[in-house]
């Protein structure tokens, strides 16, 4: 993936900083450091997954979609408490809280539970939380005290109005797309329609640096790319996939996608000059961006109806995707070409509409966590389909796990209360 010399720069101060240090990299926000779903080069991995994993240790936890991340030897996840969303830090290697948090009322509905569904973002010394009904804030990650919050809809227009008539996105089942961290900014789908779409805060301060078009948010949170040159934020809102210029929020190009209740969850993935999203209407399908006299175009090159993917987002590992498809078959596509490479059905016992895997990228191999509470590990070979092992390791879940130093940290509960587990895939 070509992503901002900037991202690859904080990557790799990161991993150097890791290997003087002799800690493991952290895991500090949705499908890890780069947001690709990829465990950092030089983190030791299985290849192969345990009979019997060890629990180091498990947590009652409530309520709730948001994904665990760790840093700085702290777990921090969302739940609801007492009817409020609420954010905890506890130790990572025994689970003892350190403090909590309430940031929202919580909010839940027919399509899960009654609790937060954003993961939090962990940068430096502060956590960033955006609950359902679009409250963000900012806090400290050893005291939990509050730096600076804002408000979706009090501060920028944004519609939250739950599951009632056409109400169509986060609008209608609460903000999912987590906030994207990138130097001093952070990036936010809000959804104001009022030219609050997308905004661009000061990270430290909340001061806002840009607001950028009228796009409802959908479920996807933003990711930054380089392509045709230029880096851009990439989002994919109720209105379609758009990219902004990051430094000022100008519209780049756009593709219109509009489905019935804005259903777009997906997180984009960028190869090279192509990027990636799958609707359950539209379909999966392939963008390529391109210079144009007038600036930048995006051209639709390939799109496979019998692909669409529904609420579970891809990971790339080289030139060729790894998701569930929509026939709850695990699929391997070429991004450049669109073609399907292999299908592999026989893993998931929910209804194709509800089913959901969680990917990360181990090295050489693809460690998928379904919707039933089963890991798998499988080959990343986009030749065929190969599976090396697999273990029960937790119940029900929609939740992507966190990954540290060959330890697993896996929520599980999708209408009702679950459990936090650590779990040991490597000796240590």
């Amino acid at each position: 993936m070509l992503i901002s010399v900037r991202c690859f720069q904080t990557f790799w101060l990161t991993a150097l900083l890791s290997l003087q240090t002799g800690l493991c990299a952290d895991w500090p926000q949705w499908r890890g450091p780069q947001r690709t779903g990829h465990v950092p080069p030089g983190e030791p991995v299985p290849d192969k997954l345990p009979v019997t994993p060890k629990a180091l240790w498990r947590l009652k936890v409530g309520e709730g979609l948001a994904s665990p991340v760790v840093a700085a030897g702290k777990i921090f996840y969302f739940d609801a408490e007492q009817g409020k969303e609420t954010l905890h830090a506890i130790e990572a290697d025994s689970s003892k809280e350190l403090w909590k948090a309430t940031i929202d009322n919580a909010f839940g509905d027919t399509q899960g539970p009654a609790g937060p569904r954003c993961t939090p973002v962990v940068d430096g010394n502060r956590i960033y939380a955006l609950s359902c009904q679009g409250e963000l804030q900012c806090r400290g990650i050893t005291d939990g005290k509050l730096i600076w919050r804002t408000n979706f809809t009090n501060d920028f227009g944004a519609v939250f109005i739950g599951e009632k008539g056409n109400a169509a996105g986060a609008a209608r089942h609460g903000n999912n797309g987590s906030p994207l961290i990138m130097g001093e900014r952070l990036y936010a789908p809000v959804g104001g329609t009022n030219g609050a779409g997308v905004v661009c805060f000061d990270k430290n301060s909340g001061r806002v640096i840009w607001k950028s078009q009228n796009d409802p948010a959908a479920y996807p949170p933003p990711v930054l790319a380089t392509l045709a040159g230029i880096t851009q934020v990439i989002c994919f809102t109720v209105e379609g996939l758009i990219g902004l210029r990051e430094s000022d929020g100008a519209l780049l190009w756009r593709v219109s996608m509009k489905t019935t209740f804005g259903r777009h969850v997906t997180t984009p993935v960028a190869f090279e000059d192509i990027v990636v999203v799958a609707s359950h209407q539209v379909g999966l399908v392939g963008t390529k961006i391109a210079r144009a006299e007038s600036g930048l175009k995006a051209e639709q090159i390939w799109l496979h109806k019998d692909l669409a993917i529904n609420f579970s987002s891809p990971v790339l590992v080289g030139q060729h995707l790894y998701g569930l498809g929509p026939n709850k078959n695990l699929i391997c596509v070429d991004v450049a070409t669109g073609k399907l490479m292999w299908s592999k059905e026989g893993y998931f016992n929910t209804s194709a509409d509800k089913a959901h895997a969680a990917f990360l990228v181990m090295g050489k191999n693809v460690l998928t966590l379904t919707d039933g509470g089963e890991l798998i590990l499988i080959e990343a070979n986009p030749a065929e389909f190969k599976e090396h092992s697999r273990v029960q390791v937790c119940g029900l879940n929609w939740c992507n796990p966190a990954y540290v130093g060959g330890t697993l940290f896996v929520r599980d509960g999708i209408k009702t209360t679950g459990e936090l587990l650590c779990l040991e895939l490597l000796a240590k």
